[in-house]
């Protein structure tokens, strides 16, 4: 059971409803981790427009999908995994790119360093080091990539606790944690 209200588009306050509207018109349904943030406008306007503003980032969908599901794996987070699964083959992954991501693992050297980075990210707490930066570089990323491969962590980490803290009800079809750890 979920730990906090669902908050109904059509029975909430104006700023939520115009906020969830446009979530709704996105997905074409509104997935309960919304439903669950809408409970503070301010941090879904902050969630909303983070998806914004990183869906039209450098790095692209499935990239960002495949750092979604690795950090959604590392973090236990079955409600993110499932969600980022399903925009993941979207936006253009197969599902064994998607199900390699899950574990850390991509088959090519781009997409790869990006999720040890991610992954490294989450296990260090952000403590990464230059070497870890170099890899990246290495790896054909530049600064403005290797910032919004952190800010799809910081995203994802905010996401994956929403989630896992509020023990949102799943509302896409489930995906098997693997447990990358």
């Amino acid at each position: 059971m979920n730990r906090v209200s669902l908050v109904d588009r059509s029975g909430t306050s104006a700023e939520r409803q115009a906020l969830l509207d446009q979530i709704h018109a996105a997905f074409g349904a509104t997935p309960n981790m919304f439903r669950a943030v809408a409970n503070s406008p301010a941090a879904l306007r902050s969630l909303w427009g983070s998806f914004g503003a990183l869906g039209a980032g450098t790095l692209g969908a499935k990239l960002g999908e495949q750092i979604a599901v690795a950090v959604a794996d590392r973090n236990a987070c079955e409600y993110c995994l499932a969600a980022h699964t399903v925009l993941g083959r979207k936006a253009g992954a197969s599902a064994e790119e998607m199900a390699a991501a899950q574990g850390g693992e991509a088959a090519d050297a781009r997409t790869q360093a990006a999720l040890r980075f991610a992954l490294k990210l989450v296990d260090a707490r952000g403590q990464v080091g230059d070497a870890d930066v170099k890899q990246l570089r290495e790896a054909g990323f530049d600064d403005e990539a290797i910032v919004e491969i952190l800010a799809h962590v910081a995203l994802n980490l905010f996401t994956n606790y929403v989630n896992v803290a509020f023990a949102v009800p799943v509302d896409f079809p489930a995906v098997r944690l693997r447990g990358s750890r």
